[in-house]
């Protein structure tokens, strides 16, 4: 386990029992600290008292919804939320990603899935403080100089394309919405009937970056919500 990883507190905001049950053996087995809470309130009480490093949070709770709890929480925090449901339609994931959820997990999962996902949240928040040069494998994202190398040579980018690119890498393995990267890359104003720029720019991306487009190495699709910039998990 790397270092950022060793040692990291997990708050589990979950009414089941036995899924906090669960996970707890899980993550205490992969060496994290591990918190529980039953219910939304009670999961937003710990998470302003013991300043957890992530929080895995069910959308199915007894005394307010998950969507609420997720609101309140960004609030005032930062710290990577990756929600943990039963609910598997696309509107109910967009719609939690779009409220500032990292990743989403879809009931009944794997463990191997979940703890995977949580070492790239964790890797990533550990990576993100002022790194001014991006590495993924042979590929390397020079933020200050704005350059970009795929195995020791440079890719030409627009403007445009890199922005595109730098916004993904910056928060990779993290799903991002189409909506998200519409109007972080071409303004606040952008939206659901500007999506086509988005597949065009991504195909444009693929084309300079991956070795074969049909099964994409770095900009991954996650169909009917966004993208995802992988990392090694």
């Amino acid at each position: 386990m790397s270092a950022p990883d060793k040692g990291a507190k997990i708050l589990i905001i979950d009414d089941e029992p036995q899924i906090r049950k669960l996970l707890k053996v899980t993550l205490h087995a992969h060496h994290y600290d591990v918190a529980e809470a039953g219910s939304g309130e009670e999961g937003i009480l710990q998470a302003s008292m013991s300043h957890p490093d992530l929080i895995v949070l069910d959308l199915g709770l007894p005394d307010m919804g998950g969507m609420d709890v997720l609101r309140r929480i960004r609030e005032w925090s930062q710290t990577p939320i990756i929600v943990l449901t039963a609910r598997d339609r696309e509107e109910d994931k967009i719609a939690a990603l779009d409220e500032g959820a990292d990743d989403y997990v879809t009931k009944p999962f794997g463990m191997g899935e979940l703890v995977a996902r949580i070492r790239v949240a964790l890797r990533h928040v550990a990576g993100s403080v002022s790194e001014p040069v991006l590495r993924f494998g042979a590929l390397t994202i020079d933020l200050a100089m704005r350059n970009v190398e795929l195995g020791g040579e440079r890719v030409k980018l627009t403007p445009t394309e890199y922005d595109l690119l730098k916004t993904l890498a910056s928060n990779g393995g993290k799903v991002m919405t189409q909506r998200q990267l519409l109007q972080q890359v071409w303004g606040r104003h952008y939206g659901e009937t500007e999506q086509h720029y988005l597949r065009i720019y991504v195909g444009h991306l693929r084309k300079k970056l991956e070795t074969d487009t049909t099964r994409p190495q770095y900009i991954l699709t996650e169909p009917g919500i966004g993208y995802r910039f992988a990392v090694e998990d």
